[in-house]
């Protein structure tokens, strides 16, 4: 994968570098729990790099949930 500016990566709504690497560590894991890889990428790149790329092609997103109490 290419080089992906930051700012590419972000959501323009909430620009959280912290709920960026939280959603992409939590894909990285799915996808090498064995998870369908949502992008056409090298089969021997590593569960990170098409986490980032899924993110950055916007396949993955995240959803905020109120917290119960």
């Amino acid at each position: 994968m290419p080089y992906v500016a930051l700012e590419k990566l972000l959501n323009k709504k909430t620009d959280s570098v912290y709920k960026l690497v939280i959603s992409a560590a939590k894909r990285a894991l799915e996808i090498a729990e064995g998870k369908p890889k949502l992008v056409d990428i090298n089969p021997s790149a590593k569960p990170s790099t098409i986490a980032l790329a899924e993110i950055s092609e916007g396949k993955i997103t995240y959803k905020k949930i109120k917290a119960k109490g």
